[in-house]
């Protein structure tokens, strides 16, 4: 679980469109505190905090303590809005986590050990049918990443959700069945040529049987 960081925040009234612009202009981003069933707190943030913090690529996986006049809420951020056409931030959504508070959150997946897969080295490819893994966990308790050792997997081989360890904690949401993570797939090369050989193989397969029913004609 990654290090809970603090968030500076200062608190805002709701106002016009012009005072929101000017807060930008200033190098703040308008925000929102929801959830608990409390009232939202509107607020603005540094922008190079905020973004330094959505640059990591795991922020929206990130609890935080955000600041407003010493006193601090842990949040986690669940909506972050861009600028259409300059695609700057333009507003943050975080949502209040009480005590023992269970959330549900995108983690991403990191692949380890390439070179001690038997597939990978023997030209195959890592085919990741999932880069994050939504995931049902305490709040207090959110993995920074999913780890998954490629070691030992051939051609050919899924590597699914049973395949990976989790804290006793925290389970996937979807719990129907065992879902596909990545795939061991072989070059588009070698898939072409086989198709090919199997293509030959039925062709010639086709033409003894016809030669065998000539045959039985005569």
């Amino acid at each position: 679980m990654a290090e809970t960081q603090t968030l500076q925040a200062e608190a805002r009234e709701k106002g016009s469109k012009g005072a929101v612009r000017s807060l930008r202009r200033e190098g703040r981003v308008p925000a929102v505190i929801y959830g608990e069933k409390k009232t939202p707190e509107l607020i603005h943030v540094s922008y190079k905090e905020v973004f330094a913090l959505y640059q990591t690529g795991t922020f929206m996986s990130h609890v935080l303590d955000v600041e407003i006049g010493g006193k601090k809420e842990r949040v986690i951020p669940r909506d972050v809005q861009f600028e259409p056409v300059r695609d700057f931030i333009i507003h943050v959504d975080f949502l209040r986590l009480g005590k023992n508070a269970t959330i549900v959150v995108d983690v991403p997946v990191h692949f380890h050990n390439h070179e001690a897969s038997p597939g990978i080295k023997g030209g195959g490819v890592l085919n990741i049918v999932r880069h994050e893994i939504e995931l049902s966990c305490p709040a207090d308790a959110i993995p920074e990443q999913i780890d998954i050792d490629l070691k030992g997997y051939e051609m050919g081989d899924s590597i699914h959700i049973s395949a990976v360890k989790l804290p006793g904690n925290v389970t996937p949401t979807i719990t129907d069945r065992d879902f596909t993570i990545a795939t061991i797939a072989a070059p588009a090369a070698v898939v072409s040529a086989d198709n090919e050989a199997k293509a030959e193989e039925k062709a010639e397969a086709k033409g003894e049987g016809e030669e065998s029913s000539e045959e039985k004609e005569d």
